[in-house]
């Protein structure tokens, strides 16, 4: 069902495909670098890996290709790529700026819930020059088990001092969707590379083509 505004007390945001555009430059470095080292990741195991950790992504891709992937050398060049794209720009989603101002309109505070480390959270968001919007920044740093475990919003909420229930979840992986829903959010899914599916359908609350239309249900009251 699609969520009621009135009960929103606070928006916690996933990072990396809701508020940045930046999914599609993990694929192509990825991929390219994968192919550069003699091995192809199929299109199925990168999407395996949205929404988790770097460790959690590394098992995953280590137990596809094996034990002769180089997976050092290819993470160090990988995200060194990536490190270097955002270095020059870091692109936003659609309706990033114009959600965060009518939340800001009406002091509703906002969160991230990343799966991302500390560091890079704080450069990207700094870089698109978002940063300071949000109350809270909770990355993968400061949590014993991330998504789809809840403890990444359930501690987004906690510093919020919002509870949970009143509190809008924003993602486009499925496991951040399952994350927010186990910690009794309203989880609203807005679709990045991997497309909704029958379990997303079931569990979230709304699921939304972009940011303009999170906006627009809070303008419309």
């Amino acid at each position: 069902m699609p969520f009621d505004p009135e009960q929103i007390h606070a928006v916690v945001f996933d990072m990396d495909g809701v508020l940045l555009d930046s999914e599609t430059l993990y694929r192509k470095f990825a991929f390219q670098t994968a192919r550069e080292l003699g091995f192809t990741i199929p299109e199925k195991l990168h999407l395996a890996t949205i929404g988790l950790t770097g460790a959690a992504g590394e098992e995953l891709i280590r137990a596809e290709l094996g034990e002769h992937f180089p997976y050092e050398e290819f993470d160090h060049v990988w995200r060194g790529r990536v490190a270097a794209a955002m270095m020059e720009h870091v692109p936003l989603k659609p309706g990033v700026h114009e959600l965060l101002g009518t939340l800001q309109g009406l002091d509703i505070p906002a969160a991230i819930a990343t799966s991302s480390n500390h560091g890079a959270a704080h450069h990207h968001l700094s870089r698109a020059d978002i940063i300071a919007h949000f109350d809270v920044l909770v990355t993968g740093d400061d949590v014993d088990n991330s998504k789809p475990h809840p403890e990444p919003f359930l501690l987004a909420a906690e510093r919020l001092e919002v509870e949970p229930e009143n509190c809008l979840a924003l993602e486009d992986s499925y496991n951040g969707i399952r994350a927010a829903f186990a910690a009794g959010m309203q989880a609203v899914m807005v679709p990045d590379l991997l497309p909704p599916t029958d379990e997303m359908k079931r569990i979230a609350s709304a699921i939304v083509p972009d940011l303009h239309a999170i906006r627009n249900r809070f303008e419309a009251g």
